[in-house]
């Protein structure tokens, strides 16, 4: 058992791992906070972040179900980079105080393992305040473009212009208390993510 209520930022650029990270932590006993589906729901109709997304991109990325039409809206922040900016700073602070609700709820329920909240954007939206470890999935470039391109179907130059477009691995490592090297087997990562799982709350199980 951990000798403190323990919350880990567990982050890594596209295509690095971190979602079979947040898996095998899960699995472990982590109880597990995927920032970006808080952030699908942040907009959802009738929410202030609806509002507030209608109000700043028009009625136009309103699909015809009421909900935000994703796509639509993607189209338009994607391609200019004040108007990203501009939707960042409407749901950034959104997702943030709803994954600080969740963790809260979480630990008045009386659980005391880590809560780890997953998010790609935990470094460029600046919530290192709400967790109290950052832990970085990292690849290389090589082995992240074959995944994708396997997973998603992405062209290689897509996805290296999406890993580009991102903070790079050399910047978030300077941030990271843990980093996990994705870089071999399966049976690997998982030893790394247990070893650092059990320098982090000890070897004893509850």
């Amino acid at each position: 058992m951990p000798d403190r209520l323990i919350t880990i930022g567990l982050t890594g650029g596209i295509g690095a791992g971190k979602t079979t990270v947040a898996r095998i932590l899960e699995e472990l006993g982590a109880h597990v906070i995927h920032a970006d589906a808080v952030g699908h729901q942040v907009y959802e109709p009738g929410t202030a972040g609806w509002q507030q997304v209608v109000a700043k991109f028009g009625d136009d990325v309103v699909g015809t179900d009421g909900r935000i039409d994703r796509k639509k809206l993607g189209q338009i922040v994607f391609g200019d980079p004040a108007a990203l900016t501009q939707l960042n700073a409407i749901v950034h602070p959104l997702i943030r105080e709803e994954v600080r609700r969740r963790i809260d709820a979480r630990r008045a329920e009386g659980f005391v393992l880590p809560i780890v909240v997953e998010a790609a954007i935990l470094l460029e939206a600046r919530w290192t305040a709400i967790v109290d470890v950052v832990w970085v999935v990292a690849a290389p470039l090589d082995e992240v473009v074959r995944r994708i391109s396997v997973e998603r179907g992405l062209s290689s130059g897509d996805i290296r212009a999406r890993v580009a477009a991102q903070l790079d691995d050399a910047e978030r490592r300077r941030f990271a208390d843990v980093v996990i090297e994705n870089t071999g087997s399966p049976a690997d990562l998982r030893h790394q993510v247990e070893g650092a799982w059990k320098s982090l709350i000890g070897s004893e199980r509850p």
